[in-house]
């Protein structure tokens, strides 16, 4: 190589360089490689919940795959002659034999089953996390609007992953699932009968169910995840990253580390780390043993069929709804409406509403249409962060009541009791879990105020000349001093009138949320009140700053 020939031209001359070349010159990736090394990430550990979703995906499509090879969505049935004695000679599909066999009769079979199924639990609580901790300190505001849809849509696409994922065995897990959805959709007025026909292949069960949440399962489902995917990392680019304050870190600045070759390392090893502890609990603890439940069978009713948590909200929803009431809950309008199965649903798709549409509420009550790269501390935002409380609460009840059946029997308390108390606590747990965690966001930002101020304890006391005895209060460093001051409290904004000079409905009702938003607030530390509580605080010290003033304790 000559002296003046550089390392790229000589590594092009190379068959890996020429191979490089060609594909960037058809493809251009080296810009989007080259502008996604350069990207700046903040090093906080919150934010790696979004990676530990991301790992979990790709060990489920990898487990998936595996899987595919052997299982077998038919739903004809065939006498199991397998491996696992207490089932031999048992009647069942092909489905679940084919489930069975993977299971005992595979090698490794059961350890990839499991893996796949605490893969698809790790990755939906990493979503969840993931979304709250966005919610929780603002990070959906503009410009990333669109990118927490985009995160709702992978946690409702998710659930539907797990739903068709569960019922592929056709154990009495997935039967039960299944007719409950078959009930759903018969509730629907006027198409439901059809919709139900449509989707089971006739009546329930159906003969070609399986064969088509199967196809749901491993095409169409795993492709609009990755699609979303996909848009999320695009939008993560594209947008500057979201930061937490401290000095230095503005809108415009982001301080952090590039993802080459920093991040590039970490998140290797990270994915080796979210894998091992998968398949530490794959190995460890059993999961869906469909062996346990025997194939499905309609005739028998039996207790303890749960279905996986994220899933558990719409059958607490039917579950936790009244089956006796002074008004028929069926109505003939034009076919027949169940309410005692619509009305469930739609409590749980208010919850779903809202969480699609929070960004525009908020931005529509504050009136705030500004860039936000900075996040907030939950303790400053104290109506989102009891808002978040609320449905998390909300959420919760929904889940429980799913399993109110199996509190019932483990506990040794009765069922009507178990849903009377999961019923108040449906009304009564948001509203208490909003209030008191409005209260404590507001005495949070009133301690943090007061130790702007005042610094921290020191425990040492001193007597001044005059004989007044003072405890010395240590300052803030700059860091944590700029965490706690450098936020924003917005102010109740009374509804406007519009161009004609008229206040219209929809602005009265917004300045009455702006109203119940913002009317409690703590107004953060002004530079003014900083530099007063220091001349107070230098004053005192000079007083007692004589050696014969010290109390010795």
């Amino acid at each position: 190589m000559s002296a003046t020939q550089t390392g790229y031209e000589y590594k092009a001359k190379t068959g890996t360089g020429r191979i490089a070349n060609f594909v960037d010159t058809r493809v251009g990736l080296s810009g989007v490689v080259k502008e996604f090394g350069r990207k700046i990430f903040p090093d906080h550990w919150s934010f790696m919940f979004g990676e530990v979703a991301l790992y979990s995906l790709v060990i489920l499509l990898i487990s998936g795959t595996f899987l595919t090879f052997w299982f077998n969505p038919s739903t004809a049935a065939v006498t199991y002659d397998g491996s696992y004695v207490p089932m031999k000679g048992t009647e069942m599909s092909v489905a679940f034999a084919s489930t069975l066999d993977i299971s005992f009769d595979v090698r490794g079979g059961l350890l990839l089953r499991q893996i796949h199924h605490w893969a698809a639990l790790m990755f939906m609580l990493a979503i969840c996390i993931h979304m709250l901790r966005v919610f929780f300190t603002g990070a959906f505001r503009r410009p990333r609007e669109l990118n927490w849809v985009v995160g709702c849509v992978l946690f409702v696409v998710g659930i539907l992953a797990g739903f068709t994922g569960y019922s592929l065995p056709d154990d009495v897990l997935s039967g039960n699932g299944l007719r409950i959805i078959d009930g759903i959709m018969k509730s629907i007025p006027l198409i439901g009968t059809y919709a139900s026909l449509f989707f089971f292949g006739g009546e329930f069960p159906g003969e070609h169910i399986i064969g088509r949440l199967y196809t749901l399962h491993i095409m169409i489902i795993p492709a609009t995840l990755l699609l979303c995917v996909g848009i999320h990392m695009f939008m993560v680019v594209l947008h500057k990253h979201t930061q937490y304050p401290g000095p230095g870190r503005t809108n415009d600045n982001v301080v952090g580390f590039p993802v080459g070759p920093v991040y590039a390392a970490k998140a290797g090893g990270f994915f080796f780390i979210v894998f091992g502890i998968i398949a530490f609990l794959a190995s460890t603890f059993t999961i869906n043993a469909i062996w346990n439940y025997g194939p499905y069978d309609p005739s028998p009713v039996q207790a303890g069929t749960q279905p996986d948590w994220y899933v558990g909200f719409g059958d607490g929803a039917l579950r936790l709804w009244p089956g006796v009431w002074p008004f028929p809950w069926e109505i003939q309008a034009g076919g027949t409406w169940v309410l005692n199965v619509l009305l469930p649903f739609a409590l749980a798709g208010l919850l779903m509403g809202f969480l699609f549409t929070w960004p525009w509420i908020e931005r529509w009550v504050t009136k705030d249409d500004r860039v936000h790269n900075i996040l907030d501390r939950p303790r400053n935002a104290p109506f989102r962060t009891a808002a978040g409380v609320a449905g998390i609460i909300y959420y919760s009840v929904l889940m429980i009541a799913a399993s109110s059946d199996l509190i019932a029997t483990h506990f040794h308390v009765s069922l009507n009791d178990v849903a009377y108390v999961l019923r108040a606590l449906f009304f009564v747990g948001p509203v208490l879990g909003f209030e008191i965690t409005r209260r404590i966001c507001l005495s949070l930002q009133r301690k943090d105020r007061e130790l702007v101020l005042h610094g921290i304890e020191t425990g040492q006391v001193v007597q001044l000349p005059h004989g007044e005895f003072i405890e010395v209060h240590k300052p803030l460093d700059e860091y944590r001093r700029y965490k706690l001051v450098s936020f924003e409290s917005p102010a109740v904004l009374p509804a406007q009138p519009n161009a004609k000079g008229k206040v219209t409905p929809v602005e009265k009702l917004r300045g009455g949320l702006s109203k119940f938003f913002f009317t409690d607030r703590v107004l953060p530390v002004t530079p003014q009140e900083l530099e007063s509580a220091h001349h107070e605080h230098n004053e005192r010290e000079v007083e007692g700053s004589s050696p014969k003033s010290e109390l010795n304790q």
